[in-house]
This record gives structure tokens, C-alpha cells and sequence, in this order.
């Protein structure tokens, strides 16, 4: 019985570790930097929120 709980603790180290090492090394020069070129645009987006009341 004792041999599955080691086997558990060292599989939970090891996912552990696993995680942390890939949080510290994310985005670290692997990702382009964004170059945006064109102008932003909402298209059909109204001029005025949706939550405004409205006097009827």
C-alpha cells in the first residue's frame, strides 16, 4: 500500500513542477509582436451603450 502512495506523491511533484515551469516560461519571445496597421472600427456598433435609459 505503501509503494501507491509514493507513486502518488511522486506523480503529484512531478505535475507540479510540470505546471510551474510552463507558467514561468509563457510568452517569453515565442509569440510575434502585434504590429497593427489598419484603423479599429466597431462597424455596425451603435454611438451609444444598450444600458442607456431611454426616454419614450
Amino acid at each position: 500500500m505503501e509503494i501507491f502512495g509514493i507513486i502518488l506523491f511522486i506523480v503529484l511533484v512531478t505535475a507540479v513542477a510540470a505546471t510551474l515551469g510552463a507558467l514561468l516560461k509563457d510568452g517569453r519571445g515565442h509569440n510575434p509582436p502585434v504590429n497593427s496597421k489598419e484603423p479599429w472600427s466597431a462597424f455596425d456598433a451603435p454611438s451609444t451603450p444598450y444600458w442607456n435609459p431611454r426616454i419614450y
